[in-house]
């Protein structure tokens, strides 16, 4: 059985176009794309999303893959992948600069750990953030709706030659404005309270200049802040809720324009 090359061409780019979306996603989204999960997996993770969503995706527009049509077609779902990858992840980089805030005012900052998911170092607090975080996204089934939202794309921005829009691009910054405040407002309390207790000490070193604040402040910063960290825990929670559903709604807000 032969086949003509404009079949073949038809297969490959309604194959090569839907993975360069969905692989540029999971590159850069939320649990997808941790170092722990290895390449191959990820990879393969990709192609298997691409295989069982292929059903149910448009036609492939009728362009030669090799072609500079074809390129351009292919920049686009990479871009709309990373896009879409790049909204969630800006809620737990949020996560992770409240976490280090946090951490210097408790005097944690030198205590940083190889963080298993980003390859990097991050302090303790930043990590704890981030789990946490991630606990909140998998209970909320985000993975899932994350890979919902990726089916919807393609009916919504379909294949083509035609992408996201300069618009799109600045409401991604606009986007991480409110996610990284509403970050602010998740180490707020602890923020607030440890400066409190830096300024407590600030008076007590000039009232007692014989005491050394340095052996005595450091514990009890460490202390005060678990404890404040204990009692704002429970308020985390729906706040990360928050910033996560921020993130679903610029991701929809996008679909729903079409681009």
């Amino acid at each position: 059985m032969l086949f003509t090359s404009a079949e073949l061409a038809s297969w490959i780019g309604g194959l090569l176009w839907p993975l360069t979306r969905i692989g540029a996603l999971l590159s850069v989204a939320p649990m997808f794309s941790a170092r722990v999960l290895p390449r191959r997996v990820r990879a393969a993770l990709a192609l298997a999303l691409t295989v069982a969503v292929l059903p149910l995706l448009p036609p492939a527009p009728a362009i030669e893959p090799f072609s500079a049509d074809g390129v351009i077609v292919l920049i686009q779902q990479l871009l709309i992948g990373l896009f879409m990858g790049l909204v969630l992840r800006l809620v737990f980089a949020a996560l992770e600069t409240a976490g280090q805030v946090v951490a210097t005012q408790m005097g944690l900052g030198f205590a940083s750990l190889v963080d298993p998911v980003n390859g990097g170092q991050m302090p303790l607090l930043s990590q704890f953030y981030s789990m946490f975080g991630m606990l909140i996204f998998l209970a909320l089934d985000g993975h899932l709706v994350l890979i919902r939202m990726l089916v919807d794309s393609f009916r919504a921005l379909p294949v083509g030659t035609d992408g996201l829009s300069l618009v799109r691009y600045r409401e991604l910054a606009e986007a991480g404005v409110r996610i990284f405040a509403g970050a602010l407002s998740v180490g707020l309390p602890a923020i607030a309270s440890l400066m409190v207790v830096n300024l407590a000490f600030g008076v007590m070193s000039r009232a007692a200049p014989q005491l050394n604040i340095f052996a005595v402040g450091l514990p009890i910063t460490l202390i005060f802040g678990l404890l404040i960290l204990l009692f704002s825990l429970p308020a985390l929670a729906p706040e990360v809720a928050r910033m996560l559903d921020e993130g679903y709604r610029q991701i929809a807000g996008m679909l729903r324009a079409g681009g």
